[in-house]
């Protein structure tokens, strides 16, 4: 075990805890996607644990590629105290794959922590563990007091409200505070809604969807005193009877540089308005739109979207509990609506919406309160009391309740242990069970049993750190008016620890702080462009990674340093010499404008050669890396008087500081292509719903036309029943425009990140071939095109093994065809987006066809059962004259 730290240990001397050099400290990074196919041979390697400073004992492993195979040799050989995880070289470089290896390389294997360099010692390897874990703990902290004070958050559309779009919880907007001054009656009050609706939404409905809300705002809507929703508490979840009246009054205005803030907040507010009724969460602004979850496996995690309102969809119909303020699924009962905490929510976007497993405690299940406020048409989450959501971020946040609760048993989730009698039972909270799960056979606590942690009673030794690494849990104090006070002291501690690091670094190698010259430097995260800068000032290398650390909020430890141009930094002297190279750039670009003639090879030369003995002359070599001592002062005066940009990241390549811009550039030039696109769409829509009540209305009787057939002497042809020619060419144009919006979502859901690196040059024969796969729309022979499906297939085999499935045939699919009937014989046949008709292997049969052959059918049944069975063994024989013509011709 590792010692413990408590607030009043912490001190000035800097008292290391002694400890192996294998800890977990952070997550590992994720694995690239190698896309190649190309088999590798095994490669032998040397293997060492992490921060192993005798490399004669290292052994050797062999393995194919990175697999869970060389994790498991690994772990055994080297007897590590978990599962082996990341891999560096002797640079301290992560390894992804074996292939960049050379045969019997030296490399360092890890249980998920971030590389320890051998060189140090041991008292600073330790030193440095350490740091790594009191920022790991002082992390779970920062999230715990920035969990805790999520207030007045409201159900929203993260996007446009559309079928599929994905929800949030928000701040809502000032609009809901302007309502309570609304003094006239419900119906009038209530058709101002749908009209305002209507009327701000235009860009969201299409007209169909405008008239509803006209229709609905004409009606009046009549409730019975019992239909009003009650939404008292008990007397222990009793909350202050003045939180809804101000759940929206402390709201933030809209910032001044909106264009248009009037606009924007009535578009807001109608991504924040539902209604609760028969059972669904109706989308004000879209009243065919409702919440459910897409998908027939249910399970807890799972995304709640807007989709299409159906009577039967049980995916889409919730069960409101007023006593527990909870909205339960009716397809599942034990899924309830619940905010997502576990993925990283923000001020912009919000928290997702998913649903959970319902969690029965009266605290810790803080996101799955629910309160729907009918006069303002809001579902406001985090309905609970101040408890219940300490408890529900202490869970979250990874932070033992027992910090936040001193001394008072409270019901909540956790675990349990027997004693080895049997006889005492040992309670954990949810933390600090999730944290020693494998040490101990626990099992989780029912509900109903109040409890106070073990981790944090002083007398349990063995429970002081649980779930933290190095700060003692019984020594912390997260309460209401302690958390902020406890978060700032230990971020001191570990900031003064920090430096002293670097100063003991400086000393050691020579260099004294007090005499280093330091950069300023803005600092920017990879990826972010010129986005949330930072000031740094730094006078080393490690002192300015771990300022980038902490200003730039990484998720891990700052490693790697760009310049604009993507130049890799590794030392100071580096950045001042990109400075200097920068400068003269700069200088040449503005002369040769002043000059404005051609520079020629030779000069060029000259001038490198030039700049090259100016850094000779002004650098010395002989200053060591990371120091600027020996540099001329004037000089560096000059090149250091502006900060020098930089671009941080934890390890990832460079992302250029321009592709952001561009790629949302891009991105909104998408979404209005794919906008416009979705009009013509509904414009095309409404036509042919005017076209089809035309035809309807008009009720044009049939043309008889007469045939020579015997079977059918008289064919109908036309009526009000059969479509027009028109409407069949604008089906045929909705069914390809809906085919290239289904294309252009399937390429957004599949799009990772706008910004990608630029692709290195590969091979012809190494690049990856695109599969033959083609989607075409598929429906049953005899039957309607409109009434078909997608299907996708490489070859027409898996092609007719597909359509059999999507459209459920009793029979396997044997032939296909194209709308006209003719026969499809290759692959080469079909083109992409293609109508084919697909058959169990009968002839091609148009919709009339099939229904004369049921007709056929329908006919020889009926007589059959009216006159018997012998009414239908007819034989017919041909008459005397033409067997006497037969005669004459044979």
């Amino acid at each position: 075990m590792w010692p413990v730290l408590p607030s009043g240990q912490l001190n000035e001397e800097f008292d290391w805890p002694i400890q192996g050099l294998l800890v977990p400290s952070s997550p590992p990074m994720k694995k690239p996607i190698c896309k190649t196919t190309e088999p590798y041979a095994p490669v032998r390697l040397r293997v060492l644990r992490n921060g192993d400073k005798n490399r004669n004992r290292s052994f050797t492993v062999l393995g194919p590629d990175i697999s869970p195979g060389w994790k498991t040799q690994c772990t055994e050989i080297l007897n590590l105290p978990s599962a082996a995880r990341r891999l560096y070289n002797e640079k301290g470089k992560e390894i992804f794959a074996l292939k960049d290896l050379q045969r019997d390389e030296l490399v360092y294997v890890s249980c998920g922590e971030h590389w320890i360099n051998p060189d140090l010692s041991n008292a600073q390897q330790k030193k440095q563990i350490f740091l790594r874990n009191l920022a790991s703990d002082i992390s779970k902290i920062q999230i715990f007091c920035s969990i805790r004070k999520i207030e007045a958050l409201v159900l929203e559309v993260q996007s446009d409200i559309v079928s599929g779009s994905k929800l949030a919880v928000h701040k809502p907007v000032a609009i809901f505070g302007e309502e309570k001054q609304v003094t006239e009656p419900e119906e009038k009050q209530m058709q101002k809604d749908a009209l305002t609706t209507e009327n701000t939404s235009s860009e969201i409905l299409d007209s169909h969807a405008r008239a509803h809300l006209r229709m609905k705002a004409c009606h009046t809507l009549l409730r019975y005193p019992w239909q009003e929703t009650s939404h008292d508490f008990d007397e222990d979840d009793s909350l202050p009877k003045k939180m809804e009246k101000g759940l929206f009054e402390n709201v933030e205005p809209q910032k001044k540089h909106s264009c248009s803030p009037k606009h924007s907040k009535l578009h807001k507010h109608c991504h924040q308005q539902f209604e609760y009724r028969d059972g669904q969460i109706i989308s004000c602004a879209a009243p065919q739109l409702v919440l459910g979850v897409q998908g027939p496996s249910l399970r807890s995690g799972m995304e709640v979207v807007l989709v299409e309102k159906k009577s039967d969809g049980s995916n889409q119909r919730w069960i409101h509990q007023e006593d527990s303020r909870t909205f339960h699924l009716v397809s599942n009962p034990d899924l309830v609506l619940a905010v997502s905490m576990t993925k990283t929510g923000n001020e912009v976007c919000g928290y997702p919406v998913i649903v959970q497993k319902y969690k029965p405690y009266n605290n810790g299940a803080a996101n799955q309160k629910w309160h729907y406020m009918k006069d303002i048409k809001a579902l406001v989450a985090f309905h609970s009391t101040a408890l219940d959501k300490e408890i529900t971020s202490a869970n979250y946040a990874g932070v033992c309740t027992s910090s936040v609760i001193k001394e008072e048993n409270i019901d909540q989730p956790g675990y349990y242990y027997l004693s080895p009698d049997g006889k005492r039972k040992t309670m954990l909270c949810l933390a600090c069970g999730q944290s020693m799960r494998t040490e101990k056979g626990l099992k989780q606590l029912l509900p109903g049993v109040p409890f106070l942690c073990i981790s944090g009673t002083k007398t349990q030794k063995p429970f002081l750190q649980r779930p933290f690494k190095v700060i003692s849990v019984a020594e912390v104090d997260l309460s209401c008016d302690e958390a902020e006070k406890t978060l700032s002291y230990y971020q001191a501690r570990l900031l003064s620890l920090r430096m002293k690091t670097c100063t003991q670094a400086a000393s050691h190698s020579g260099m004294a702080a007090t005499h280093q010259k330091a950069v300023k430097i803005i600092a920017y995260k990879n990826g972010d462009g010129y986005r949330n800068g930072k000031l740094i000032v730094a006078g080393t290398f490690p002192m300015l990674l771990t300022e980038c650390t902490e200003k730039l909020g990484l998720a891990r430890a700052a490693s790697k340093v760009y310049t604009k141009d993507g130049t890799p930094i590794f030392t100071l002297r580096d950045l001042v010499l990109w400075a200097l190279d920068e400068s003269f750039l700069q200088r040449d670009s503005e002369k040769q404008k002043q000059d404005a003639a051609p520079v020629g090879k030779e000069q060029i030369i000259i001038e490198k050669n030039l700049r090259m003995k100016v850094k000779n002359r002004l650098f010395p070599k002989s200053v060591t890396s990371d120091s600027l001592d020996g540099i001329d002062k004037s000089l560096l005066t000059l090149i250091l008087r502006n900060p020098i940009a930089i671009w941080v990241s934890s390890g990832e390549p460079f992302l250029p500081p321009n592709a952001l811009q561009k790629a949302e550039k891009l991105e909104k030039q998408n979404w209005l292509k794919k906008d416009r696109i979705l009009a013509d769409l509904d414009t095309m829509r409404h036509k042919m719903r005017q076209l089809k009540g035309r035809r309807v209305a008009a009720c044009q009787p049939a043309t008889m036309v007469p045939t020579k057939s015997p079977v059918q002497p008289v064919v109908v042809e036309g009526g009000w029943t059969e479509q027009t020619k028109e409407e069949i060419k604008l089906m045929e144009l909705i069914r390809h425009t809906e085919a290239h919006v289904s294309e252009i979502q399937a390429m957004e859901s599949k799009r990772n990140f706008p910004i990608a690196t630029k692709p290195k040059a590969v091979k012809l024969s190494s690049l990856y071939k695109q599969p033959n796969t083609k989607r075409v729309w598929i429906y049953l022979n005899g039957g309607r095109p409109e009434d078909g499906t997608y299907s996708w297939g490489k070859t027409v085999s898996e092609l007719l093994q597909d359509c059999s499935s999507r459209l459920k045939m009793t029979h396997p699919a044997r032939a296909l065809y194209t709308p006209d009937g003719e026969p499809i014989q290759s692959w080469d046949d079909i083109q992409r987006d293609m109508v084919i008709c697909v058959s169990m292997g009968h002839g091609f049969k148009t919709p009339k066809e099939l229904k004369q052959l049921m007709e056929i059918r329908a006919n020889y049944v009926r007589i059959r059962r009216q006159q018997g069975p012998q009414a239908t063994d007819i034989v017919v024989s041909p008459s005397t004259k033409l067997l006497s013509l037969a005669h004459l011709h044979n």
